[in-house]
């Protein structure tokens, strides 16, 4: 049994081993203790293809646990080398340049700044007193057409911040309805119910706008009502944090909390009223910090014809606005099967941009790539077992754990052998694309936990009010980032949950701004 604990332990070593020098700074990301100690590497998934299901399910299913075959390795055949398209199977070393860039916070936080600085960074008071010009616009201009408003009063910057602050609180307090705060129900909170009025904080809500006109200029008419919102968070993203040198492009969680989406049943997944847009986001793989989002409308046309495009055209033009200004710096993006294919990681590559991708044949795009190596072989294979061709600078590697998996790169010289360690079957032997991409993206799929603490509740109907919240959720997620990677986190040490309820008190100015313990 000792002996067991030993080698256990000897294997976690190993692991964290590797994952520092894969760049990934666990205590930065999230919560320190067992939550955000777990290594990436230890992952538990079912089994299956990698054709089958989602992106994120994907990568999840690339570090399943079963138990080991025997000992694998490369199945490369030199003296049986052929060519096929230019991709041959003789492979050669390649240097990737060093990042040409800092990264981490641009600025220094003080140890006495406060929740509301750091939320302010993002959401700094211009913004708020915009919110206010522009909902007590539209509200003069809804009167003047269907009637005046007896209840109504011109809103203040701080009815605004404490009306923020209550949708917010939805997230800490984890309830479906912003309402239930005045209740006298289970999610009902007296502690700050008493700052405003139901009827009051309603009214506010009736005509909350971010921009009560759509502009003559036109622009990206489907998120006029939020397009300068957008424009500033993401200004403010950039001017805040720069980020390290491999970064993810991906997806994030939405929708729902994901305890709900591991406990409901398909049927009742496929009755919830399906979102009208989706976001994308280019993420630090070793923070966790948002450092970019773009928003596509599914059902609106595009300014730029994105309406007609396939979901192929669709994800490559999305990496290409999320990496625009990732030119020259030799950076590493990690991307999923939706987004990999040759032709976008050719076009990265000359802007001294550089891949690692999980490649689909069902979902990629395939143009360019040798058909053999996009056909599962027919004799049984070993886990842990691959085989790699090599085209310039690019590798095309297939790779066996219960099930083919493909990744396409030309980060990672693919003479390099990684290893993936778990806990009951030991030392899984890959190329060290595939240890990288597993690190990274399994560590990002943990981001869905963490940022779910922030995940604010309040579903309002319009689609640019969604389109909202789920921003604001992002940016006190990056918030608090910040805050512990800072002099302030020292100081207080406060937990993602503390955080939150500090922000909401601060924003509703309450007197006691303690956090609850």
């Amino acid at each position: 049994m000792a002996e067991c604990g030993r080698k256990g332990l000897s294997l976690l070593e190993a692991a964290r081993s590797r994952y520092e020098s894969l760049q990934i700074s666990d205590d930065v990301f999230g919560e320190s203790g067992d939550d955000s100690s777990e290594n990436p590497f230890y992952s538990t998934t079912g089994d299956s293809n990698s054709d089958n299901g989602g992106d994120a399910e994907d990568t999840r299913r690339l570090s399943g646990t079963a138990n080991s075959g025997a000992p694998g390795g490369s199945l490369q055949e030199p003296e049986a080398e052929t060519e096929e398209e230019g991709w041959r199977e003789s492979l050669r070393d390649i240097t990737l340049a060093q990042y040409k860039d800092t990264h981490g916070p641009t600025q220094k936080m003080p140890a006495t700044a406060t929740t509301m600085d750091f939320f302010q960074l993002f959401v700094p008071d211009n913004a708020i007193q915009n919110m206010v010009t522009q909902t007590n616009m539209y509200a003069k201009k809804f009167q003047e057409r269907f009637g005046s408003d007896e209840g109504w009063t011109s809103v203040t910057a701080a009815e605004m911040k404490a009306f923020l602050g209550f949708v917010i609180s939805t997230s800490v307090h984890r309830c479906e309805s912003v309402l239930s705060i005045w209740s006298s129900g289970f999610f009902s909170n007296r502690s700050i119910a008493l700052k405003m009025s139901q009827a009051r904080f309603e009214k506010i809500l009736k005509y909350f706008h971010i921009v009560a006109f759509r502009s003559s200029q036109g622009g990206n008419q489907g998120l006029y009502k939020i397009q300068p919102f957008l424009d500033s968070l993401q200004q403010s993203f950039s001017c805040t944090f720069r980020p390290s040198q491999t970064q993810v492009l991906h997806e994030p969680l939405i929708d729902e909390d994901p305890v709900f989406i591991t406990t409901c049943t398909e049927r009742e997944l496929r009755k919830r009223k399906k979102r009208k847009f989706s976001l994308w986001v280019r993420q630090c793989s070793s923070t966790g910090f948002i450092c970019q989002i773009y928003v596509h409308l599914k059902e609106a046309p595009g300014p730029d014809g994105l309406d007609t495009l396939k979901k192929p055209q669709l994800h490559s033009m999305v990496a290409k606005q999320l990496c625009q200004n990732l030119s020259g710096r030799n950076a590493i993006i990690f991307t999923g099967p939706s987004i990999t294919s040759l032709n976008l990681f050719q076009e990265f590559e000359k802007q001294d941009i550089y891949c690692c991708g999980l490649l689909s044949t069902r979902k990629s795009d395939c143009t360019g790539l040798p058909p053999s190596m996009l056909r599962n072989p027919e004799a049984p294979q070993q886990r842990g077992q691959y085989r790699t061709k090599m085209k310039g600078n690019m590798s095309l590697i297939s790779w066996y754990n219960k099930g083919n998996f493909r990744f396409l790169t030309n980060a990672y010289p693919p003479t390099k052998q990684g290893v993936i360690i778990k806990r009951k079957s030991g030392e899984i032997p890959c190329p060290l694309a595939v240890e990288a991409f597993a690190a990274h993206l399994s560590y990002i799929c943990k981001y869905d936990d963490k940022y779910s603490k922030y995940f604010i509740f309040h579903k309002p109907n319009k689609t640019w009010q969604q389109v909202f919240w789920l921003t604001i959720s992002i940016a006190i997620n990056n918030a608090y980032i910040l805050y512990k990677m800072s002099d302030a986190y020292h100081a207080k040490r406060y937990s993602r949950a503390q955080f939150g309820e500090r922000l909401v008190k601060e924003l509703l100015d309450l007197d006691d701004c303690s956090p609850t313990q």
